[in-house]
């Protein structure tokens, strides 16, 4: 459905069916959302989204997750394990742009809803597929879940302190955010080529591709001189020193980041010892690698006698790449999130609440991402779906009610 609020976002006009659970496929779908497509999500009749019921219950039930991750979506209650909702879904396939599924290989071939039968039914769909592994190879049918995604992607085993128990990289739905954006640009793609064509196709992707995407010179440097790289904790010192994160005097951390020898004299002046940065010391970075330990001890006693503001504004002067570790609460103190309007304030019409949540990203200077709902209730469009998209009556609807189709 068009609005005004979404007729000049540059989806507007694309209608999308999310028929995915919980976060990767649902995140690309909220995506293309927020940039003015119709997003249609499809959900069991009894019990909907899990991610309805993952992480903080809210004053209505449904969680902060599902409120904030799943915005400007309609809930359209369908069960397409019965042949009645089978034919709704399919009747809702030939009205539509693009479909994202993410269950089990198989499962959709299982209910005769397909890859083969939705290309028949619809040539121009766009359709993504995400699974643990993707849709072919020896590991196709395994379950996959963010967390086994960053272990078989390989960046959950450089994770944490060097020789001890690897930690989880930042976030257990890491790999499920990272697969979304991979997933919305694999679409958006399709889609230009649709356009261009008129033939549509699907687009695979496992979660644990997205995560060894992002592992930088990893697969070059063992293919190339059987190099493994270990866990090197807070402080990555293979390419650059200094290099990682420093507790200051009042027990918090700042990042600072010297990848060359130019950056290196910047924090030697900051602070207040450019003699660190001669070519006789510590000037070149081979030096600064080879005496890694040295410089780290440096840097970390400098930091270790300074409060956090007092390291930043130093190290600010200088133009030394350097940040603050930020917790929530001081993201949302930070004056440049408020000047660049990276939070935004949402009313829940159910119980009043105003909820705040991550901005639309990226910025577009003509036609930017928008927020108009947060995640709606369950069910909540269904009956107005059915009678815009399909043209069904009042009887017929409560007809499938009755039966529990939708």
């Amino acid at each position: 459905m068009t609005t005004p609020e979404t007729s000049a976002q540059p989806l507007a006009g694309i209608r999308v069916i999310d028929i995915a659970t919980v976060i990767a496929a649902p995140f690309c779908a909220t995506l293309l959302a927020e940039f003015g497509a119709d997003v249609l999500k499809i959900e069991h009749p009894l019990g909907g989204d899990v991610l309805r019921r993952f992480g903080t219950p809210s004053a209505r039930g449904d969680t902060l997750t599902w409120l904030s991750e799943s915005r400007n979506k309609r809930s359209v209650t369908l069960d397409i394990r019965k042949p009645e909702g089978v034919e709704l879904f399919k009747r809702l396939v030939a009205e539509t742009d693009v479909v994202c599924e993410n269950f089990r290989t198989g499962t959709l071939e299982k209910w005769g809803v397909g890859w083969d039968v939705l290309r028949e039914i619809n040539p121009r769909l766009v359709m993504l597929r995400v699974t643990g592994y993707g849709q072919t190879g020896p590991y196709r049918n395994r379950p996959g879940f963010a967390r086994v995604a960053h272990a078989v992607g390989g960046i959950a085993y450089l994770s944490g302190m060097p020789k001890g128990t690897p930690v989880t990289p930042g976030s257990t739905t890491l790999g499920d955010y990272l697969t979304g954006l991979y997933g919305c640009m694999g679409v958006l793609m399709a889609l230009r080529h649709r356009d261009a064509t008129g033939e549509g196709q699907y687009v695979d992707i496992g979660l644990y591709e997205s995560v060894f995407r992002c592992t930088e010179e990893l697969a070059p440097a063992y293919g190339m001189y059987g190099t493994v790289r270990e866990r090197h904790g807070s402080s990555h010192n293979e390419f650059a020193c200094p290099h990682g994160h420093f507790a200051t005097k009042d027990g918090k951390w700042v990042a600072i980041s010297c990848a060359t020898d130019h950056l290196f004299t910047r924090l030697a002046d900051a602070m207040g010892r450019p003699e660190l940065a001669s070519s006789s010391t510590y000037g070149d970075q081979k030096a600064r690698l080879e005496h890694r330990h040295d410089v780290n001890e440096i840097v970390r006693d400098w930091c270790g006698s300074l409060t956090r503001d007092e390291v930043l504004r130093r190290c600010y002067s200088t133009a030394t790449p350097a940040g603050p570790l930020n917790d929530i609460s001081d993201i949302f103190g930070d004056r440049h999130v408020h000047a660049r309007k990276n939070l935004q304030s949402i009313e829940d019409p159910e119980t009043g609440d105003v909820m705040i949540v991550p901005s639309p990203v990226p910025r577009l200077s003509e036609t930017p991402g928008a927020i108009r709902t947060l995640g709606p209730t369950l069910g909540q469009h269904t009956d107005e779906v059915l009678r815009e998209v399909l043209n069904l009556d009042d009887a017929t609807i409560a007809a499938l009610r009755a039966n529990r189709v939708v």
